[in-house]
């Protein structure tokens, strides 16, 4: 895994024998052992890492009105029993242009306005909520719906 991961050698000196791992891939998901040795005495931590990821269909950049697909796939064994979506901080409605199904949401027509933070949240049949954030960013026109636009003789336009 390197150069992903790191430990503080300083923090060591005062019993933090923490890993680091920047970025988290998918494939990191799994049970993580530490054995620490101090003289005759062996202690031993394991530590379960569950990843979720949101990904983008089509990849990114995404373009004003080309349909696309939000996905949330998490690590977690349980069963999923809900998916929740969030645009901004605001539930997203799953009807119009908005279509929720098993962890993905699609948007048939993404405008301007749909760029931003959206977060998907999962609940599982063990009653565990998890969820992540994606930045969407679309490339679109985002001015005056009125394409005239009037400027004085001698000044700028833009």
């Amino acid at each position: 895994m390197r150069p992903r991961v790191s430990v503080q050698d300083s923090a060591l000196r005062n019993g933090n024998f923490s890993l680091r791992i920047n970025p988290v891939r998918s494939e990191d998901a799994g049970l993580y052992e530490a054995l620490v040795a101090y003289d005759t005495e062996v202690q031993s931590c394991q530590v379960e890492l569950g990843v979720i990821t949101v990904t983008i269909s089509p990849s990114s950049p995404v373009v004003e009105n080309e349909p696309l697909l939000l996905s949330c796939n998490s690590s977690h064994r349980a069963s999923l029993v809900e998916t929740r979506w969030f645009h901004n901080g605001r539930p997203v409605p799953t009807s119009g242009t908005f279509c929720s199904l098993h962890g993905a949401l699609s948007i048939l027509r993404p405008a301007t306005s749909d760029a931003g933070s959206w977060r998907c949240q999962l609940r599982y049949s063990d009653n565990e909520i998890i969820s992540a954030t994606y930045n969407l960013r679309i490339l679109g026109f985002d001015g005056p719906t009125n394409p005239v636009v009037y400027a004085a003789a001698g000044s700028a336009a833009d």
